[in-house]
């Protein structure tokens, strides 16, 4: 089965945080009926990713949850962040750590993010080649 990767290369003029752009993407991705995993560094970022999902229009709500919330039906999104993650089986990975996260094999589709900042900049050129070598099929996309 192909493994592909897209990268979404972050314009600086349209002043979009990674963090929108995920959950833009996770919205996207859900409609189309997909379940998702949003992969983030820190728990600080997991709650303000959550947060962000929830002050969406009420018209573009998507179902969600934090790693380790108690709830009866697995939801359709799931964000989690290092060493705090479900078992739950996922189509899409997006990626906000800073390395490609272990458990990145388990997954046949990926998205990952280029910011604008030098230092963020050349970890996600990191990845890129970790994921290249790793045989996925890579793609870029401006934003």
């Amino acid at each position: 089965m192909a493994k592909n990767a897209q990268f979404y290369l972050l314009n600086p003029e349209k002043k979009i945080t990674v963090e929108q752009l995920a959950c833009d993407l996770a919205a996207q991705a859900w409609r189309l009926g997909k379940r998702v995993l949003i992969a983030c560094e820190t728990e600080e970022q997991a709650f303000l990713i959550d947060e962000a999902l929830w002050q969406r229009d009420p018209n573009e709500f998507v179902p969600h949850n934090l790693s380790g919330e108690a709830t009866q039906y697995a939801p359709p999104i799931e964000i989690s962040w290092k060493g705090k993650r479900n078992a739950q089986r996922r189509d899409l990975l997006i990626n906000l750590q800073i390395e490609v996260p272990d458990f990145s094999h388990s997954f046949t589709q990926l998205i990952d993010f280029v910011p604008v900042e030098e230092t963020q900049k050349a970890q996600a050129r990191e990845r890129y080649k970790i994921l290249r070598s790793q045989g996925w099929a890579l793609s870029t996309e401006n934003t």
